[in-house]
């Protein structure tokens, strides 16, 4: 194993005291327990969208702090949930009186955790509400989940809704609205090798050469078939299907197209699959009005990428939209 590290045991704190340095304008990262939480916190007349799970998925979730996205980001040690009393944490430090909502993905550790703190911050008299993201087409049930994995749809939801709160809906609106995206939000995924998780030492899976993992979650969980490696194209046009199917999308849907590396596939690649993947939604009518590509929800180093869709109507190209000033998503301000 090759890293550009210290201790496994201390990956995580220094790579935080790194992102605070790197972005004081933006975020500022509380010890004991961990948090990433916005320079303004905590907030005033606005709901506080906060969100957490495992390490190893930069820039998810602290690269997303900041205005017109998170108001808080709840780091666990790499592919392990944050304690709830870290999420009770990041609750406190951020939310007033409009409350809070809690953006879950669909692992069993983060979903309990996350559920505890809500519960302890809501016996103090907080207004706290919780959704769970399950946006992965590939499998109903895995090694960490019960029902599907949340996966890429998480930084679209999390957008979306931290615009909603930054222009000052209520509670009750930011989580229907959380919902509304849920439900119309698809991902799947594939890996060309396995991540390496610093404590571990060594790859989380065996693929060969010539292998493909089709399906897999972020954090290097297996997929639902290994097949030959194959052209760009070929596997571009199945992951399409995939998901178009799910939905399914229908010709004259307007969508949002977010290409996303694993954190080991260079951009060079990525641009290409994206290009074959307009292609294809065009070819069945689907009209591709928003695209995000790049490595926003990553599994370490892990050659790989994913395609969300994600249905949109007018409020929520507004939202996607909206100003945003995060470390890793930036425009309109």
């Amino acid at each position: 194993m090759k890293k550009i590290i210290n201790d496994p045991k201390t990956v995580v704190a220094e790579s935080l005291r790194g992102l605070a340095a790197a972005h004081a304008d933006v975020l500022r990262v509380e010890d004991d327990p961990a948090i990433v939480v916005r320079v303004d916190a905590p907030l005033v007349g606005k709901v506080a969208v906060i969100s957490g799970g495992g390490s190893g998925h930069e820039p998810l979730h602290g690269g997303f702090v900041g205005q017109g996205m998170l108001a808080a980001a709840v780091p666990g040690a790499v592919f392990t949930s944050p304690t709830p009393d870290a999420v009770e944490a990041a609750v406190k430090a951020t939310t007033g009186d409009a409350g809070a909502l809690l953006i879950v993905k669909n692992y069993t550790g983060d979903v309990l955790n996350f559920e505890t703190a809500g519960e302890l911050a809501a016996a103090e008299g907080l207004d706290v509400r919780s959704v769970v993201i399950d946006d992965d087409v590939a499998v109903k049930d895995s090694t960490y989940t019960a029902g599907r994995r949340g996966v890429g749809g998480t930084v679209l939801l999390e957008k979306i809704t931290g615009a909603a709160a930054e222009r000052g809906d209520t509670l009750d609106a930011v989580e229907a609205l959380a919902r509304k995206v849920i439900g119309q939000v698809r991902s799947i995924g594939v890996a060309l090798t396995a991540p390496t998780v610093p404590h571990a030492g060594e790859p989380s899976f065996d693929l060969a050469d010539d292998e493909i993992e089709f399906g897999i979650g972020i954090h290097g969980e297996p997929g639902i078939e290994r097949t030959a490696v194959t052209t760009a194209d070929e596997l571009v046009a199945r992951m399409v299907e995939a998901v178009v199917t799910d939905l399914p999308f229908a010709e004259g849907d307007k969508v949002l197209l977010f290409t996303n590396s694993m954190g080991g596939t260079p951009l060079v690649e990525l641009y290409l699959a994206h290009g074959i993947a307009e292609r294809l939604l065009a070819e069945r009518g689907i009209v591709v009005e928003r695209r995000l590509v790049g490595p926003y929800i990553t599994s370490l180093e892990m050659q790989g990428m994913s395609l969300t869709l994600l249905k949109l109507d007018d409020e929520l190209t507004e939202l996607w939209d909206a100003p945003v000033n995060t470390p890793a998503l930036r425009w309109g301000v």
